[in-house]
C-alpha cells in the first residue's frame, strides 16, 4: 500500500465525514501565513478528538500543545455553553495565532491559552486546585511525555480520558535501540500507560496526509 493510495482514501474521507468548515480552513490559513509549521491534525482526526470529547461528554478539556489552534477549535465545539478549555503553549507567537483563530471561531469565552513551559503551566493548574479535567489532549514535545502523562493523572478523575498523538513516529517508536528523545519519550509514555494501575490504555497506527503515525488512548479507571 503507497502514500498515494492514503492520501486517495482520506480525499475521500475527510470532505465525507469532516467536510470544508470556513473558520477551521481560515484557522489553518492564518497558521501558514504566520510561518507555523504544518503539523496541526488532520481534518479526521480532528473530527475524532472533537467526537471523543462529544462521547465523553467534556464538561472540562486540558490540551499540551496548542500551535495555530486548529485542534483547540475542533475541541472546543464539542464543549457546553459551560464548558471550559485551557490550552498550554509555550511559543509566544504561536498563542497569538490562535487566540485570533479561537476569537474568530467565537471560542474565546470558552477556550484560554495559557503560555510558558506546560510543565511550569501544569504545575500551575495544580497548584491553583484546578478541577479536574474530563478529557487531556497530549500533542507537545515528545521527550517531555511520560511528565505530561504524570500530571494528566494529577488533572483528571476516574472516567477521564487521555490522548496522546504522534506515537508512531513513522515505525521508529518499535524500536528500543532508537537514541531519539521523542521516541524514547514516547515508549516511556507507553510504558506507563501499559504499567499504571489507574490507566486503561490502547494505541492505533494512522495512515494519510500526515504520514504513518498514530495516537494513544488510554482511560482513568481509578
Amino acid at each position: 500500500m503507497s502514500e498515494h493510495q492514503w492520501n486517495a482514501v482520506e480525499s475521500y474521507f475527510a470532505p465525507l465525514l469532516a467536510p470544508h468548515d470556513e473558520v477551521l480552513g481560515a484557522a489553518l490559513r492564518a497558521s501558514d501565513a504566520a510561518g507555523l509549521p504544518p503539523i496541526a491534525v488532520s481534518p479526521t482526526e480532528g473530527k475524532l478528538l472533537h467526537l471523543l470529547a462529544q462521547t465523553q461528554g467534556a464538561r472540562r478539556i486540558l490540551e499540551l500543545g496548542t500551535l495555530g489552534g486548529y485542534s483547540t477549535i475542533w475541541l472546543g465545539r464539542a464543549l457546553p455553553a459551560d464548558g471550559r478549555l485551557i490550552s498550554l503553549e509555550a511559543d509566544v507567537a504561536h498563542a497569538e495565532v490562535a487566540r485570533a483563530n479561537l476569537d474568530r471561531a467565537g471560542l474565546s469565552g470558552v477556550a484560554e491559552v495559557r503560555v510558558g513551559p506546560a510543565l511550569d503551566s501544569l504545575a500551575a493548574l495544580a497548584a491553583d486546585g484546578a478541577e479536574p479535567f474530563d478529557l487531556v489532549f497530549i500533542d507537545a514535545d515528545k521527550p517531555n511525555n511520560p511528565h505530561y502523562l504524570e500530571w494528566a493523572l494529577r488533572l483528571t478523575r476516574p472516567g477521564s480520558l487521555i490522548v496522546c498523538d504522534n506515537v508512531v513516529r513513522g515505525g521508529k517508536v518499535a524500536d528500543p535501540a532508537n537514541p531519539e528523545p521523542a521516541v524514547r519519550g514516547i515508549r516511556r509514555c507507553l510504558e506507563m500507560m501499559a504499567e499504571h494501575p489507574k490507566l486503561s490504555a490502547t494505541a492505533i497506527q494512522t495512515v494519510g496526509s500526515k504520514g504513518y503515525d498514530g495516537f494513544a488512548l488510554a482511560r482513568v479507571v481509578a
